[in-house]
């Protein structure tokens, strides 16, 4: 879903890498995308299509993006090594916030909150709500909050083994997650950044019964951020497919074993 194009930011820099903070935070956190879910494809094409929408909307109204330099820059290879910058300096219900206005800052940003995007909570109404509300900017928070509830419906949540709460069935873990990879900087200026996000995803139903296994994919999620209220927020974003690795040979995990990994490892923070 593109939306923001490159353009309007004088100061880009570089790009891929995370490191994990030392405070997990389990459980917080928009579902990833599976190849073997078509119907969980298709709502994030909707949901993608709708945040690009408004995000060209928001683009064309803004005085600050007009005025804005153009400059195309290519992202450009950089260390994983540590920036001595703490990421963070607080939560809101269990994801990160007050991130640093620096580059850095907004790609410590994107790459939590595509953590919080990939959770569980993204298939609950309230928490959904929430996070939509933390995360993205209030015209596109307005904007996305009937369109989701809609997407996310009792039906779609029945094809993904879950009940109209979007709980799961007793004595099963439903599991979805966003491991980022890296981040590159698309593009930066001082209340705006284009942030890509690398990251492996988790999603499917742990438990004896469950016929739609835990998977998982490979993709990009970029986000167009604006430092709005002392914090980045999201404007709009878009997912594409891979880069995906080789697979290895190893041997998938016994669902069980897949249900008590789930409980007993927390998140990261991820920090550049």
């Amino acid at each position: 879903m593109s939306t923001s194009g490159e353009h309007g930011y004088p100061d880009t820099g570089q790009t891929r890498t995370h490191l994990p903070g030392g405070d997990p935070y389990g459980g917080a956190p928009r579902r990833t995308p599976r190849s073997s879910s078509r119907s969980l494809i298709t709502v994030v094409g909707v949901v993608v299509l709708l945040i690009a929408a408004i995000a060209f909307a928001n683009r064309g109204s803004s005085s600050k993006d007009s005025g804005a330099k153009a400059r195309t820059v290519a992202p450009e290879a950089a260390p994983t090594a540590a920036s001595g910058t703490r990421p963070v300096r607080t939560k809101n219900t269990g994801v990160p916030a007050g991130f640093a206005h620096t580059s850095q800052g907004a790609q410590s940003a994107a790459s939590n909150y595509a953590v919080a995007l990939g959770s569980t909570s993204m298939f609950k109404r309230d928490g959904r709500h929430a996070l939509l509300k933390m995360l993205y900017t209030s015209d596109a928070e307005a904007a996305l909050q009937e369109p989701m509830d809609k997407a996310y419906s009792a039906e779609f949540l029945a094809r993904m083994g879950l009940d109209a709460a979007g709980n799961p069935p007793k004595g099963s873990t439903f599991v979805s997650r966003v491991v980022p990879v890296g981040t590159s900087v698309r593009a930066y200026a001082d209340d705006k950044a284009k942030i890509a996000v690398w990251y492996t995803g988790l999603i499917g139903m742990a438990g004896s019964n469950s016929t739609d296994p835990v998977t998982s994919s490979w993709k990009t999620w970029t986000f167009d951020l604006r430092w709005s209220g002392g914090d980045w927020k999201i404007a709009s974003d878009t997912q594409k497919n891979g880069p995906a690795p080789v697979p290895g040979d190893d041997k998938a995990a016994a669902s069980d074993e897949i249900s008590k990994a789930t409980e007993e490892y927390g998140g990261f923070t991820y920090a550049r």
